[in-house]
């Protein structure tokens, strides 16, 4: 039985690792973050003519139908280059609400635009508590004779102010529906918000009586399907930036000396390289058998969503603080390349449910 990648996935992994490499270097991230939105729309006209915005969205809407798994080799390594911008939250997280519960109409409007790289999509889910528990959701959605209207804020929403829609979780009675906003309708207000990590921007969106239409799938279904689809998308980052971080103190420690010899000869340091690998190699394994979950419609994919998310984002924060740590004192200053991936596997780490939140998912999917 295999369980590896297929032939086209691994040509997919290498075609982009050998174009970031060449398009997407660390001085073209650190040009990105240098700018007041961080979008690098050339980097993003030319990804779109690779199909990698296009890559999960249907054949019907213009793009390649292909499924999680896929995406999860793309994301990986967008995760291993520090990719700037707005990609899994525009063609991964907003394509899927949309694939997963948007009219023919709706999706013809904006997946078609989506994956021709002509439209930039964005979700919207957290609130001032910061957790994307239901319970922690207020913005409500009400029904006239215009429509519905969505009235709330949203915050740390990644790349609302270039984005052209929203998809936003708002409560309609006890239950959690998504809505797509048009991003340029009255009443709506964006406020950018200072983060951490600069390859990530985010903002605080308002909205007032903002007209909005509804996806279907089941209200807060629908809801939980946008959560597992997350949670695999940002695993898959996550062990994309832990193989690099891996990567660049391994180098580092074979290049610096000590006492006359290179760091990497000493017992400490092969000790913290190793257990980076011992975590990753199960680890990737893991988010796979997620992704192919969602693919297949497992019955666990939910619960082995959560179990990848939890687990990698874990293997993440902790792979990078070996790997500063492993560069001595020059890993701690600001302007080492290192900071590219310590500060992303924070975000990562809160971003759509904490570690502690998604294991505490695995156990009531678990039932223990």
């Amino acid at each position: 039985m295999d369980f590896g990648l297929s032939e086209e996935q691994h040509q997919l992994k290498d075609s982009a690792r050998a174009f970031l490499s060449g398009e997407c270097p660390t001085t073209f991230v650190r040009k990105a973050m240098a700018t007041d939105d961080g979008y690098p729309r050339d980097l993003y006209d030319q990804i779109a003519k690779l199909g990698w915005t296009g890559l999960i969205v249907p054949e019907k809407f213009g793009g390649a139908g292909l499924g999680m798994l896929d995406m999860a080799v793309l994301l990986e390594e967008g995760g291993y280059a520090a990719m700037p911008g707005p990609f899994m939250f525009s063609s991964v997280l907003a394509a899927s609400a949309l694939k997963f519960g948007g009219s023919d109409q709706l999706n013809t409007k904006w997946l078609t635009a989506l994956a021709e790289g002509k439209a930039i999509g964005t979700v919207a889910i957290v609130e001032g508590a910061g957790s994307i528990d239901p319970r922690d959701i207020h913005t409500m959605a009400l029904k006239g004779d215009l429509g519905w209207r969505l009235n709330g804020a949203k915050m740390f929403v990644p790349y609302a102010d270039v984005a052209d829609f929203i998809v936003v979780a708002a409560k309609r009675d006890s239950d959690i529906r998504l809505f797509v906003v048009d991003a340029k309708s009255p009443g709506v207000a964006i406020h950018s918000l200072k983060n951490l990590d600069l390859t990530r921007r985010v903002s605080r969106v308002e909205l007032k009586n903002v007209p909005a239409k509804r996806l279907h799938g089941g209200g807060s279904a629908l809801f939980a399907r946008l959560i597992d689809v997350a949670a695999v998308a940002i695993a898959a980052d996550s062990l994309g930036g832990t193989e690099r971080a891996l990567e660049m103190a391994v180098d580092y420690s074979k290049v610096r000396e000590q006492f006359g010899k290179p760091i990497g000869s000493f017992q400490a340091l092969k000790h913290a390289a190793a257990e980076i690998v011992a975590d990753l190699e199960p680890t990737r394994a893991m988010l796979w058998y997620a992704a192919y979950a969602q693919d297949t419609g497992a019955a666990n994919a939910s619960r082995t969503a959560a179990m990848a998310k939890a687990r990698l984002c874990d293997v993440y924060s902790r792979g990078t603080d070996r790997a500063v740590l492993m560069h001595g004192g020059i890993g701690f200053t600001w302007e080492h390349d290192m900071h590219l991936w310590f500060k992303r596997a924070r975000f990562n780490e809160s971003y759509f449910g904490s570690p502690a939140f998604h294991r505490e998912r695995v156990a009531v999917l678990g039932a223990y």
